[in-house]
Order: C-alpha cells, then structure tokens, then sequence
C-alpha cells in the first residue's frame, strides 16, 4: 500500500525515509519531548530506530499510520503525527487514535494543530472512520488544547496498564473539515 500524501499551509505529511532516523532519534532523545510518552524516558537511537520500523509496519498492517512531518519552507523535519491503534491501553480498544510528536523547536506555532487536523480528515473523509480517539497524560497541558483545538472532547481517564498513570482519554465523531490536498494514493 502507497502511503498517501497530505499537504497543508506550512506542512507536508509523508511517508517516513531513511533520512528521518537521525532527526527523529535527536527528538527522541530530547528529555522535554518524550516527557509525556510512555515511560517519559529518552529513546536510544536503537528504540528510535524500531520505532520508525514499528510505525512503516502499522502503515504495511491497517492501511493508515503516523506520517513524518516535514516544513513546507525549507523542508526541516520536525516530528510525526497521524492515526494508530492505541495497543498500549486496552481499555479503549477498539479504536484508532490520532496522535502526534513534534521537535522542540516546532512547538508553540499550531504545526500539532494542523497536522492533526489533517490526519483527522483523512480518518472521516478518506478511512470512513466513525470516532477518532486521543489519549493524553492530563498534566501535558499542549496537548489537551491541541486535542481540544481538533474538536475532541474529554470522557474520562484510564490507567495505562505498564506505567500505571492516568491517561485521559478525548474523542471525535466530526471531521474538523480542514483544507488539506491529498496526493500518492
């Protein structure tokens, strides 16, 4: 399956190349970026690594996945965001869960906003999606506006079941209508 293209104002989500694994560790590897994934602890280079390979397989697998994020001007990469199913919390299965990360430097200017917007429209509009969820440590207050900007709503919390933290779960059932040009099918 060809991973589809989108294009919005200032961002390009792609398909991940060989070339992201380096900037993609760096962001990893930065202690503010994943302070709010998972274990909240750094990724090595080799769990960066399985990561992207782990992302490429879940694109192989379902048909949808986490695009790398790319500037418009410039071409910098700066992180991911896309759909997912949330393995990693149960309790909400089933589901599809839009999601993002981004480098440090790209905080602060609505690129997760806009990414994720256009990942929501691709769920409703391209995959027929009926919900879109987001689950999202309470205290990562960039992330709730961000789910909150998308349109999703707050239903409850939910204990991850490795790190035992509350995880709030946010939901979707409305394509937030974005301007976004699809390419590559």
């Amino acid at each position: 399956m060809a991973v589809p293209t989108l294009h919005t104002e200032r961002l390009v989500l792609r398909e991940w190349t060989s070339a992201d694994r380096v900037p993609f560790a760096a962001l990893n590897a930065d202690p503010a970026v994943v302070r709010w994934v998972g274990s909240g602890a750094p990724l090595s280079r080799a769990a960066s690594d399985a990561l992207v390979d782990a992302i490429e397989e879940h694109w192989r697998e379902r048909g949808f996945g986490l695009w790398a994020l790319q500037e418009r001007s410039g071409g910098a990469f700066v992180g991911f965001a896309g759909l997912a199913v949330p393995w990693f919390l149960p309790a909400v299965l089933p589901a599809v869960e839009v999601g993002w990360r981004l480098a440090r430097g790209a905080w602060g200017r609505g690129l997760a906003t806009e990414a994720g917007s256009a990942a929501l429209r691709h769920a409703f509009a391209d995959l027929r999606l009926a919900e879109v969820i987001a689950t999202i440590l309470p205290e990562n207050a960039g992330s709730v506006r961000v789910a909150e900007k998308l349109g999703l709503r707050f239903t409850g919390l939910r204990r991850h079941p490795t790190t035992a933290r509350e995880v709030a779960v946010y939901r979707t059932r409305e394509d937030p209508q974005p301007a976004v040009n699809v390419s590559g099918n």
